[in-house]
């Protein structure tokens, strides 16, 4: 029970103040960006507007840009495939309360399916749902062009910008497989995983207890494979 409570409550973070102050202007300065972008842009019959949804999507690409949420195709295609179902369920279902629930549920089957997993995407399908009586006069072209205009250009600020700041790179690159070596076996501790978080100095979107319950499910699968293999 003690440590039911326990987790309510705030857990340290391993990461600097100055990786920290860096997220915050880095996204603040993209935000700002975007609406610059938004508005320069030719408009057509109707304007370019900025998302909502693409505040939550700064929080992940300038605060958590090794996430594997904060991926270019989890960017783009979270945000295209939830405005996707937004729109479909604000043209099909006449009560909004129902369509609401019914377009982030789908937003969320689809990135999952898609392997596009984004959270703020989810914020996109609610609000074409939401503001669906807005939307309707001006066409599903506009909409698409909303949303890929906001998805692409925070993209861009995105590597921009994080391959600027000290110790980033983004989109995150998928290290080359070598071949294995023949080593003494050492089992890592609490204490290592701890310590290595605090070497990276940036925000992994996985806590320690969680981390920690992750490598030791892997070490036991892994003994279990053993065991099958050599009975």
């Amino acid at each position: 029970m003690k440590q039911f409570f326990l987790a309510f409550l705030p857990r340290p973070s391993p990461i600097s103040i100055a990786e920290k102050l860096r997220s915050g202007l880095a996204g603040g300065i993209a935000i700002a960006l975007l609406a610059f972008t938004l508005h320069q842009l030719p408009q057509h019959s109707y304007p370019l507007l900025m998302l909502g949804s693409m505040a939550a999507s700064a929080v992940l690409l300038f605060a958590a840009p090794h996430s594997p949420f904060s991926q270019p195709w989890n960017l783009i295609g979270g945000h295209l495939f939830s405005a996707t179902a937004g729109w479909l369920c604000s043209l099909l279902i006449s009560d909004p309360v129902i369509a609401a629930g019914v377009a982030v549920g789908t937003a969320i089957f689809l990135m999952y399916v898609l392997n596009c997993l984004h959270p703020p995407g989810a914020a996109t399908a609610l609000t074409l749902v939401l503001s669906g009586a807005q939307f309707h006069p001006m066409g599903w072209q506009w909409v698409a062009e909303i949303v890929l205009a906001n998805a692409l250009i925070s993209l861009l600020l995105a590597l921009l910008i994080n391959n600027f700041l000290p110790g980033r790179t983004y989109p995150l690159l998928a290290l080359p497989v070598s071949p294995p070596k023949t080593e003494p076996v050492i089992i890592a501790e609490t204490a290592d995983i701890e310590w290595a978080l605090a070497q990276m100095d940036t925000t992994i979107d996985v806590n320690l207890e969680d981390l920690t319950a992750i490598y030791e499910l892997a070490q036991q699968h892994a003994q279990n494979r053993f065991n099958s293999k050599t009975a």
